[in-house]
């Protein structure tokens, strides 16, 4: 089954490599450039300014120009990607300078780092949810479902064409899924927390582990028991949060930046650029026309 696995693998970090050999949406268009040069930007802000201006609109930090709104940890990411960048060319990461930067070389090096998502975090993830997903499941059906989510068009074009960093928080999130099915409730906390603290889109998969994880917890044989696994994963859940977010931990005004970044209701629940259920139902009704920014942003909580 090993030599299965090894070749599944292969042939899927063979088509995103392929993938990757094409352009990106955004290639050579200014002034914004894409996806692309947001994640680049990113890196750029992150090594060039203190994590607590991250999220704060400066003359160093145009937030109007792909200002960073995804969690701490994706920040975090983005700085170590940068550290990375400024040593193989100080020109990938250079303030200001380095907007719209796009030689061969740093695509090569930005798709690399998504491919190090893919081999490091997504692949391991799904692997193990598979691998341990049902246990009356033969080789054949774990392998099938292995190379069904190995090579998924969706992920790859969007990461590894588009370009996003999606294989960390849905590896991340595929872990905790894996770590459930084994019995390890602590460790799924942890991980999907990271997801979490990752990308916000995770919150739509919030729901489901909330519940299983209670459900663990109420299922204990008496109170004291309740509480104790409660308070553990808790204590999980809590102490994660403040590692990813401690550069912002001395300031609710930094925090509160933090957080209208990610959630803008300011700028309404959708944008033309991001399909989601509004965007679909503007189609139909105008609802910018009709509702207020206060009220849509209720009414989608």
């Amino acid at each position: 089954m090993k030599s299965e696995i090894l070749a599944i693998a292969c042939v899927a970090l063979s088509l995103r490599s392929i993938v990757s050999m094409y352009s990106f949406s955004g290639f050579d268009s200014p002034p914004m450039y894409g996806d692309y040069e947001a994640q680049r930007h990113w890196q750029e802000v992150t090594i060039n300014l203190e994590p607590i201006q991250w999220y704060t609109n400066s003359s160093n930090n145009d937030l109007l120009y792909w200002g960073l709104d995804y969690p701490p940890l994706t920040a975090h990411h983005s700085y170590l990607m940068g550290r990375i960048a400024k040593i193989i060319d100080p020109r990938f990461v250079e303030l200001h300078r380095s907007r719209g930067f796009q030689s061969r070389s740093h695509k090569t090096f930005m798709r690399l780092t998504v491919l190090l998502g893919d081999v490091s975090i997504y692949l391991p993830a799904i692997l193990g949810v598979c691998v341990c997903i049902d246990k009356s499941f033969q080789c054949k059906s774990k392998l099938f479902s292995f190379m069904l989510l190995a090579a998924y068009p969706g992920q790859m074009l969007i990461d590894n064409g588009h370009f996003q960093y999606n294989n960390v928080s849905l590896g991340l999130a595929a872990a905790a899924i894996a770590a459930i099915l084994h019995g390890k409730q602590y460790i799924a906390a942890f991980a999907f927390t990271l997801a979490l603290n990752y990308k916000q889109m995770e919150l739509y998969h919030s729901l489901p582990f909330f519940t299983y994880l209670l459900a663990e917890c109420i299922a204990q044989n008496s109170f004291r028991l309740f509480a104790v696994k409660l308070a553990k994963i808790a204590t999980i859940v809590l102490a994660t949060f403040f590692l990813v977010w401690y550069p912002w931990s001395g300031s609710l005004q930094a925090v509160a930046e933090v957080l209208n970044r990610l959630f803008p209701l300011g700028r309404t629940v959708f944008e033309d650029k991001v399909s989601n259920f509004w965007c679909s139902l503007n189609i139909i009704w105008k609802l910018k026309q009709h509702v207020s920014n206060h009220h849509m942003a209720l009414e989608a909580m």
